[in-house]
C-alpha cells in the first residue's frame, strides 16, 4: 500500500506538472516541476538514440537550466519503457553523419558530455544505456537506475571506441579492473551489479524510476543553492588537483568557500536553525 509520506509526494508531482512549462521542441520534452527541470530524450521509436537534433536541444536545455536561478536541480531521462538511450543514432551516422555546429562541438555529445553544468543533474536511467546512453549517465553527478536498466561500453565489439567521455569517467567512478573488464569485454552490467560498485545511486522497481529522482532532487533542493553549486565545483575541479603540494585543491576550496560564507543564505542557515523553522533559502 502507499503510505501517507508517499500519497502526500506523489499528489504534489501531479499538482506541480499541471502547472508545468512545456518548451517546444521536438527531440525532447522538457518539464518544470517545481525548482526542478526533468529532460525527456523522446524518440521511444530509435530507442531514444541521439540525433543530431536531440543533440542540439538537449544542450539547449542544459544551458537555460543553467542560466535559469528559479531551478536547482535537472533530470535527465528517457521515454517509453525500454531505452534509456542506445547512444548515437546510428542510421544518421550511416547517412552522412552529425550536423552540428560550434556550440553543439563544445558541448559534446548528446549536449552533455563536455558540457559544465555549475548545479547537479540526476539521471534516471529508465532501460538500457548502452554505449552513448552510458557516457550520458556517467555525465551525470548522480544516477537514479530502474530495475530494467543495463550499462555497458560495447564499442569494441564494433571495432569502435567510447569516445564520448566513457573511456575518460568509467574507471574514476567504479575500481579499475571492474572498469576495465567492461570497456575491454564490451559485456553490459545490470542495474544491482552498477549499484555494487558504486556507479548508481539508488535501484527502484521501473514504475517509480523518474519519482524517485524526483524526491532525490527535492532532498537536494531543501539545501542553500550556492553552497550546492560550491560544493560540486570543489569536487570536480579538486579531482583534477593534489591536496598536498603544490595545494591547488586547497586553493579551489578556499575560493569557493569565501563566496559561500559571505552570502546571504549562510547567514539564514544559522538563524533558521536557532528559529527553529525551515530555512528561506534566496540563493544569495
Amino acid at each position: 500500500m502507499e503510505s501517507g509520506i508517499t500519497k502526500q509526494f506523489n499528489d504534489f508531482v501531479e499538482m506541480e506538472r499541471g502547472r508545468r512549462s512545456l518548451m517546444d521542441y521536438q527531440a525532447i520534452i522538457v518539464e518544470k516541476i517545481g525548482r526542478i527541470a526533468v529532460i525527456t530524450f523522446n524518440r521511444p521509436e530509435a530507442l531514444n538514440a541521439v540525433s543530431s537534433r536531440l543533440w542540439l536541444e538537449t544542450g539547449t536545455a542544459l544551458k537555460e537550466f543553467n542560466e535559469d536561478p528559479d531551478l536547482w536541480v535537472a533530470i535527465i531521462t528517457g521515454a517509453g519503457d525500454r531505452a534509456f538511450s542506445a547512444g548515437a543514432d546510428l542510421k544518421e551516422i550511416g547517412s552522412g553523419g552529425f550536423s552540428t555546429t560550434e556550440e553543439m562541438q563544445k558541448w559534446g555529445f548528446a549536449g552533455i558530455v563536455r558540457h559544465h553544468i555549475s548545479k547537479p543533474v540526476i539521471a534516471a536511467v529508465n532501460g538500457f544505456a548502452l554505449g552513448g546512453g552510458t557516457e550520458i549517465a556517467l555525465a551525470c553527478d548522480l544516477i537514479v537506475a530502474s530495475e530494467r536498466a543495463s550499462f555497458g561500453l560495447p564499442e569494441v565489439k564494433r571495432g569502435l571506441i567510447a569516445g564520448a567521455g566513457g573511456l575518460l569517467r568509467l574507471p574514476r567512478q567504479i575500481p579499475l579492473k571492474v572498469a576495465m573488464h567492461t570497456i575491454l569485454t564490451g559485456k553490459p552490467i545490470t542495474a544491482e551489479e552498477a549499484k555494487q560498485w558504486g556507479l548508481v545511486n539508488e535501484v527502484v522497481p521501473h514504475e517509480q524510476v523518474l519519482n524517485a529522482a524526483i524526491a532525490l532532487a527535492e532532498e537536494i533542493i531543501d539545501n542553500a543553492p550556492l553552497a550546492v553549486k560550491a560544493s560540486k565545483e570543489i569536487v570536480y575541479r579538486g579531482l583534477d588537483t593534489t591536496v598536498s603540494f603544490p595545494p591547488e585543491a586547497w586553493s579551489i576550496n578556499q575560493e569557493y568557500a569565501g563566496k559561500v560564507f559571505a552570502s546571504q543564505d549562510a547567514k539564514e542557515g544559522p538563524r533558521a536553525f536557532a528559529e527553529k523553522r525551515k530555512p528561506n533559502w534566496t540563493g544569495k
